[in-house]
C-alpha cells in the first residue's frame, strides 16, 4: 500500500494513529452516515452494493464476515439476497455498531445478524472459518492495507471468496474532472452540512484519491496470497468491485 494512503489520516491536527482516528470520525457521524451515504452516491451504491452481494448467488455460502460493517446495511441486503444462515459483522466504530443493532432489532434478525466490536486488521476468529467475506467501503480505512486483506484471506475457508465494494478514481475526460469538482467541492460542503463535522467529509474525498485501485488494489490481493482477482468498474469507474478468490 501506498505510505500515502496509510498514514493519511481524518484528523490532521489531533494526534493518535489512523485507526484510533476512523473509530472517532465514524462514531462522529454514525447518526447521519446512512443519509450521506445516499444523497453523496445519489444511490447508484443501492445498485452496486446488491450487483456485488449477487456475485455469492453461485457458492451460496452460509457463513459470512461482513468486514467495516458500519450500520450493517450491505450485510442485512446480504441475508436477504443470499439467505445464508449467519452473517457476522466486524466495525471498529462503536457508534456506527449501535446503528446497525438497532436495525437488528427492527427487522428481527437475531440470530442471522450478530455484530462485534473489533480490528479488521486482527481479526478474532480461527483460520479457514468463512464461505465468504465481504468489506462494502472500507479497505481504503486500514492502517496497513496488506495486513486487513491478509487477514480476510487467513480466515476465509479454501475456495472462498472476499466480496470487496469500494469507491474508485474514474480515468477518463470529462468524467475524471466532473469527479473531482463533485467529490472534493460539493461532497466536503454536504458533509459539513449535515454531519458537523468538516474533517470527515475532507477526508472522504483525499482517502478515495490516495486510494491504490484497481489493478494496483488486485496486485495487493495476489501479494497477500489470494489465487485470482476479478476487477470489475462501475458507473464510469467511480466504484470497482473486487472479487477475490484464496
Amino acid at each position: 500500500m501506498s505510505n500515502e494512503a496509510s498514514t493519511l489520516k481524518p484528523y490532521k491536527s489531533k494526534a493518535g494513529g489512523k485507526k484510533e482516528q476512523v473509530s472517532e470520525m465514524f462514531d462522529n457521524i454514525s447518526p447521519k452516515y446512512d443519509l450521506l451515504n445516499r444523497i453523496m452516491t445519489m444511490r447508484i451504491d443501492i445498485i452496486w452494493r446488491k450487483k456485488a452481494i449477487k456475485l455469492l448467488k453461485s457458492t451460496q455460502p452460509q457463513y459470512i464476515l461482513d468486514v467495516a460493517t458500519g450500520t450493517g446495511d450491505f450485510a442485512i441486503e446480504s441475508l436477504r439476497i443470499l439467505q445464508p444462515y449467519k452473517i457476522v459483522g466486524v466495525d471498529i466504530s462503536a457508534g456506527m455498531l449501535e446503528i446497525a443493532r438497532e436495525k437488528i432489532k427492527k427487522e428481527q434478525l437475531e440470530g442471522r445478524f450478530e455484530v462485534q466490536l473489533g480490528d479488521s486488521e486482527n481479526l478474532q476468529f480461527a483460520d479457514n472459518t468463512f464461505d465468504a467475506v465481504t468489506v462494502a467501503f472500507g479497505v481504503r480505512n486500514f492502517e496497513n492495507l496488506e495486513q486487513g486483506l491478509a487477514e480476510i484471506r487467513r480466515v476465509l475457508k479454501p475456495g472462498g471468496k472476499a466480496i470487496i465494494l469500494e469507491l474508485s478514481n474514474p480515468k477518463t475526460f470529462p468524467i475524471k474532472q466532473l469527479f473531482h469538482l463533485y467529490f472534493h467541492r460539493i461532497v466536503p460542503f454536504i458533509g459539513r452540512f449535515i454531519s458537523k463535522d468538516s474533517s470527515a467529509y475532507s477526508y472522504l474525498p483525499e482517502s478515495v484519491s490516495k486510494f491504490p485501485d484497481g489493478q494496483r488494489f488486485a496486485s495487493v490481493t495476489e501479494k497477500v496470497g489470494f489465487e485470482t482477482t476479478r476487477v470489475m468498474p462501475q458507473t464510469f469507474g467511480f466504484c470497482t468491485i473486487y472479487e477475490a478468490t484464496k
